[in-house]
């Protein structure tokens, strides 16, 4: 008895070893992930002084916090408008990119097409091709075409640009799919474009929305094309506004409406990944998982 007791007092020990690493491993990655997010939401919060005070202030006193960032943020420049240029933009080229990638995935998963694994191997290219690179020759066709200071001169790359992406992650998810289905539709009297809209995407809709929030996602946070296409101050985006943010003079580095403005600009990401947490983890696991 006294040996067994002495066994299971030992497990318990090592149980309770390895569930505090574990939580001890948690709490250190979430510092580590979140520090910088939680820093910059203190700095909008903090006024100028606790924001320029050295040693930095980590824990601000109540009369060190302030809401006037946030306030002269939206007074002395229209960030209402910033944020529904970037959505505008964001939404656009992420519809189109699901309307144009889902039938490519389709046709390169399911039909068999000649020079397939050309067209493949020229979608790989593309994708991991550097955006940079690809900037002289874009502005030349915004200038032929007088694209300049509109908003296709920003949907248009960026559909573009996450359309190879898009068929990649949509072919593999439609790949994965039973061909049974399919089949007994085709007994059914349907066809491919049937298949494709009445079958397909409904059961790929968490694939779907996962890949149409990594381009929403890279739409809304460009910068290079967004700075160099857009002029006119009353369509810039997000990234543009908060980068040209500027102080009372030359010299000084306005940390605090910077801070705010990266805060408000965040949080549309935020309640955007909140609201379709279900069909983005629906859409993980099933990309995960070979069925």
């Amino acid at each position: 008895m006294a040996i067994a007791q002495q066994s299971s007092s030992k497990n318990k020990s090592k149980i309770n070893t390895k569930q505090i690493l574990l939580w001890v491993g948690v709490v250190l990655t979430l510092i580590f992930c979140l520090a910088p997010a939680l820093w910059q939401v203190l700095t909008s919060f903090k006024i100028n002084e606790a924001i320029s005070t050295i040693p930095n202030v980590y824990f601000p006193s109540p009369d060190q916090l302030t809401w006037n960032h946030y306030t002269q943020l939206f007074e002395r420049y229209p960030f209402f408008r910033y944020i529904l240029n970037s959505a505008i933009v964001s939404l656009t080229s992420t519809f189109l990119c699901l309307i144009a990638g889902a039938p490519a995935a389709y046709a390169l998963a399911r039909l068999r097409i000649p020079g397939e694994r050309i067209v493949l191997g020229c979608v790989l290219i593309v994708s991991l091709f550097p955006y940079v690179l690809l900037f002289l020759g874009l502005l030349e066709v915004v200038k032929l075409l007088g694209l300049g200071n509109n908003y296709m001169a920003l949907i248009v790359p960026y559909t573009g640009i996450n359309l190879p992406l898009t068929i990649l992650v949509l072919r593999s998810f439609f790949q994965q799919l039973p061909k049974d289905l399919e089949d007994s539709a085709q007994v059914d009297g349907y066809n491919t474009v049937q298949m494709l809209l009445k079958i397909v995407l409904p059961m790929t809709i968490p694939a779907l929305v996962t890949t149409g929030i990594l381009t929403f996602i890279f739409a809304w946070n460009e910068f290079i094309f967004a700075l160099t296409f857009i002029t006119r101050d009353e369509m810039k985006t997000i990234p543009v506004a908060v980068a040209q943010i500027g102080g009372t003079s030359v010299f000084e580095i306005p940390y605090g409406p910077i801070a705010a403005a990266t805060v408000a600009g965040t949080i549309p990401l935020i309640l955007l990944v909140l609201f379709f947490q279900r069909r983005i983890v629906q859409g993980i696991t099933a990309g995960a998982v070979k069925g």
